[in-house]
């Protein structure tokens, strides 16, 4: 099962650049949250605190706290245990050129421990069950390359891979955005399934995907967190004036 996020007084630097600024809200578990704003606003640099990847650059710092759960992720556990538990999706697909379909999602689970043939093929047919890729691929999983996949599927096949491995949140920054409209509507079918067994936040630009796909909804500007409501509300009826300027078109 998903587990919920309680952000406190999160603030984030890039060398002298303070890029977030004293962000607090709760995002649910099992539920999808978006987070939408126009572009530099901060919206990326926050996901990525939520599983440590910001710190992966050396001029980051991060203050403030973040717990999934119980667990205090900046003093509880190390940023590997971290991001087992809190798996993530980019904006391109990524898959291991080298690897085949099999091999891409397997790769996780191999650095974890798990040799057993049965069980990692067992653990790769389920994710790519669960990502909605392997009635298209289980008659080449293990031969065809990730890289030969179509840019849709190779998304899903990067969404299988983090699922593998079994985290409770999966952090999607701009998963549909370089792909085609039935791609994108497959990617979206699978966050509505997703959402019994993870906590889901996605990053989006396309406020229509984030009003179907999402109950809560955050807006970022300039590196504050200036809404964070039920989804049905920021788009109906939001309660700060800059939030109906984003939605309605007036900038971004």
């Amino acid at each position: 099962m998903g587990a919920g996020i309680e952000v406190r007084n999160l603030n984030a630097w890039y060398g002298s650049t303070h890029t977030l600024h004293d962000i607090s809200l709760a995002i649910p578990a099992n539920r999808a949250t978006a987070l939408i704003g126009p572009s530099g606003c901060g919206k990326s640099t926050f996901v990525r605190c939520l599983n440590r990847m910001h710190e992966t650059n050396p001029i980051a710092r991060v203050t403030g706290s973040v717990k999934l759960g119980d667990l205090d992720i900046y003093n509880d556990a190390p940023p590997v245990a971290i991001r087992r538990r809190v798996g993530m999706v980019f904006q391109r697909p990524n898959p291991f050129p080298t690897m085949s379909i099999y091999d891409n999602v397997a790769t996780g689970l191999r650095l974890g421990g798990i040799r057993k043939r049965k069980r990692l093929d067992e653990i790769v047919e389920r994710s790519l069950r669960r990502s909605a890729l392997w009635e298209e691929v289980k008659d080449v999983w293990k031969s065809k390359s990730g890289a030969a996949l179509s840019g849709g599927q190779q998304q899903r096949l990067c969404i299988a891979r983090a699922l593998a491995i079994d985290p409770e949140v999966l952090l999607m920054d701009e998963p549909a955005s370089a792909l085609d409209p039935i791609s994108t509507a497959k990617i979206e079918d699978l966050i509505f399934e997703l959402k019994a067994d993870y906590t889901i936040v996605i990053v989006t630009h396309n406020m229509q995907q984030a009003a179907r796909v999402a109950e809560m909804t955050g807006f970022f500007l300039n590196g504050y967190l200036v809404e964070f409501d039920a989804t049905t509300k920021i788009f109906t009826n939001p309660t700060d004036k800059r939030t109906e300027d984003y939605i309605t078109g007036r900038f971004g």
